[in-house]
């Protein structure tokens, strides 16, 4: 018997079957794939905080894949509308679903309201998941950096080597400079997107920070934004002018985030930066790649991008 899917968006009372739905996508593809299903935990709990940070950005943005006939969830899509471009999010769908299209249906939902918007889509997807890396470039992506997903363990007592240069020169965000920082990133990355950092310096949904560091003249050389809640520990989003403010704000936030374990994304190409982390102890263990449909010429810096919500 066929079945008909209809896409829609989200709703609060979708919270809990997006969480399963992003849970079991996760542990099924890794586990089937690379034996590391267990690397998601046994609860999709901890995946609640993914529907409700998105909701509270972009109510409504958000697609989902359903069988119209029994309603169940299916698939979902995360995107949401910034100033230059439309970003798009985790794309899961149910293992039992796969094979029917539904991740294209809804990626192709998302780029018409792109093109709708006169907008580019840019994303980050996994490069160990060459049937959705394939999808993205059949669709126009176009990919760009590669970055290289690296984990760590910070101790207790903090980062136990010595502060690189520059770290007397970070110091915490204030609420009204998101407009300040939005304008750092355009200028290096041509993507803006002041709402987002209006959101993580809110500290409303999830519990963010943002870090910031400053030049002799206190003109920004470099900000990171990093969750530091127990369902989702990671840095990022974050675009520095060199490496040396990027080491800067990187060691930072780490040593911010004590006894923690978690991931952070950082571009192969910058070569000290990573010796940098392989020094401090981390590790990679997945490759991931900047993707748009529409390149920005001439973006510099360093980017440490994130997946919640997503940077590009």
């Amino acid at each position: 018997m066929s079945v008909t899917i209809a896409f829609t968006s989200l709703s609060p009372a979708d919270h809990e079957a997006v969480a399963r739905l992003l849970h079991r996508s996760l542990v099924d593809w890794y586990e089937s794939r690379l034996r590391q299903g267990a690397r998601f935990g046994e609860s999709h709990e901890p995946f609640l905080l993914f529907p409700q940070v998105y909701e509270a950005l972009d109510a409504g943005e958000c697609v989902t894949a359903r069988d119209e006939a029994t309603g169940e969830m299916l698939g979902v899509c995360f995107s949401h509308e910034r100033e230059t471009h439309v970003a798009v999010g985790i794309v899961a769908t149910a293992p039992e679903a796969a094979g029917r299209g539904i991740a294209r249906g809804m990626m192709q939902a998302v780029l018409e309201k792109a093109r709708r918007l006169g907008k580019p889509a840019r994303l980050v997807s996994s490069l160990l998941n060459l049937d959705s890396f394939s999808l993205y470039t059949r669709l126009g992506f176009v990919p760009g950096v590669i970055f290289q997903d690296m984990l760590i363990t910070v101790p207790d007592t903090g980062m136990a080597v010595p502060a690189p240069q520059g770290v007397e020169q970070v110091r915490e965000a204030r609420a009204e400079e998101a407009g300040r920082v939005a304008d750092f990133e355009m200028t290096l990355q041509g993507i803006r997107r002041e709402k987002d950092i209006a959101f993580f310096l809110r500290n409303e949904v999830g519990s963010w920070r943002v870090l910031v560091k400053e030049g002799a003249e206190g003109e920004l050389s470099g900000f990171l934004a990093l969750s530091t809640h127990p369902s989702f520990t990671m840095i990022g989003p974050g675009v520095c002018a060199d490496e040396e403010s990027a080491a800067a704000l990187l060691w930072s936030a780490l040593d911010g985030l004590r006894g923690r374990t978690l991931v952070f994304l950082v571009p192969c190409a910058a070569a000290g930066l990573v010796r940098m982390a392989y020094g401090r102890g981390a590790r990679n263990v997945e490759l991931h790649v900047a993707q748009s449909t529409a390149p920005v010429a001439g973006a510099r810096g360093i980017v440490f991008p994130t997946f919640m919500p997503e940077s590009a």
